[in-house]
């Protein structure tokens, strides 16, 4: 199969006919075979009844249906397990994503090489105070951390090698950082693409000023655990031989001072408060990084980066 079509939704039964009858054209006019997984995350509207009437008519469209809302990352991870295609793309439901970008996006794949292609809606239609702005934002500093250079990090139209899908798991919220992801999975060959960005013509937008917040905590994490999830002492335990030593230090500054001058107060002084303070920190850190050795030894995939350097040869 040419192209599988991945696309998470919540309360979008007005748009999808839309949405799917023109990414069929597109997929006639070019010649594709393709699939397209539609992911309902629960919808409380009759998105889902819309969904079955169109597997009905097509079969080229799938439909997958939660019981509750799980998230946007669960019904890409959901997709990403039934995709087949040589390419995957993922887009939005609210037809602000253009099915028109897919045939150039699948040929950066297969053609130019690379292993992921970030759409980059450089002319927007949304908010500027509650989305434009905020999201310049958001980019910057995910670029600064990550180190990939893409402009738009969080656009729904994005495109894969299907390598790339089947190789990395999207869990809580961190389909903003798939590009992230992929880089730590090995897919270094990430590209971006100007696309269009479309006005919404049906329904309201989903997320809310919380997905700030969560998305920079997200990072945090998806960084940590990228670089010391299999060493996880190269962190703690570097910090926290740093602040043993701090402490160890002004101790011994303050037990020789109490050596030299009899009178010397030890307890009156703000040091020895850090002191103890910094040796105590810095044991919980060092053993904090030891059961993270212990935990990460003992786990099922401690070696699955030499697993996937078999399957790749």
């Amino acid at each position: 199969m040419d192209i599988s079509i991945a696309i998470p939704l919540f309360n979008e039964a007005e748009s999808l006919p839309e949405l799917t009858g023109w990414i069929e054209r597109v997929m006639q006019e070019h010649g594709l075979s393709y699939e397209v997984i539609l992911v309902d995350d629960g919808s409380t509207d009759d998105s889902w009844l819309v969904i079955q009437a169109l597997c009905a008519k097509n079969d080229n469209i799938k439909g997958i249906k939660f019981q509750r809302n799980y998230g946007k990352s669960a019904g890409l991870y959901e997709a990403f397990k039934a995709a087949s295609g040589q390419v995957v793309i993922t887009m939005d439901a609210d037809l602000q994503d253009s099915p028109d970008e897919i045939p150039a996006l699948r040929q950066m794949i297969l053609e130019e090489g690379y292993d992921l292609v970030s759409g980059w809606k450089k002319k927007r239609y949304d908010n500027a105070l509650t989305k434009n702005i905020p999201s310049k934002f958001f980019n910057a500093v995910t670029r600064s951390m990550s180190g990939i250079k893409l402009h738009d990090f969080n656009c729904g139209l994005k495109a894969y090698r299907l390598q790339v899908v089947k190789g990395i798991e999207v869990y809580g919220e961190m389909h903003r950082y798939i590009p992230v992801l992929a880089k730590w999975a090995g897919f270094r060959k990430i590209g971006e693409k100007v696309v269009e960005h479309r006005a919404r013509k049906y329904g309201v937008s989903k997320f809310g000023w919380n997905r700030f917040v969560n998305g920079f905590l997200d990072l945090l994490s998806i960084s940590f655990v990228g670089k010391f999830s299999k060493r996880p002492m190269h962190f703690f335990g570097l910090w926290g031989s740093l602040c043993f030593l701090a402490g160890f230090g002004m101790a011994v500054y303050l037990l020789a001072s109490k050596i030299i001058d009899p009178a010397f107060s030890i307890t009156n002084r703000p040091a020895f408060y850090l002191s103890l303070t910094s040796v105590v920190l810095g044991m919980q850190l060092f053993l904090a990084g030891y059961i993270g050795e212990l935990i990460a030894r003992n786990s099922s995939t401690r070696n699955q980066y030499l697993l996937e350097s078999k399957i790749g040869l």
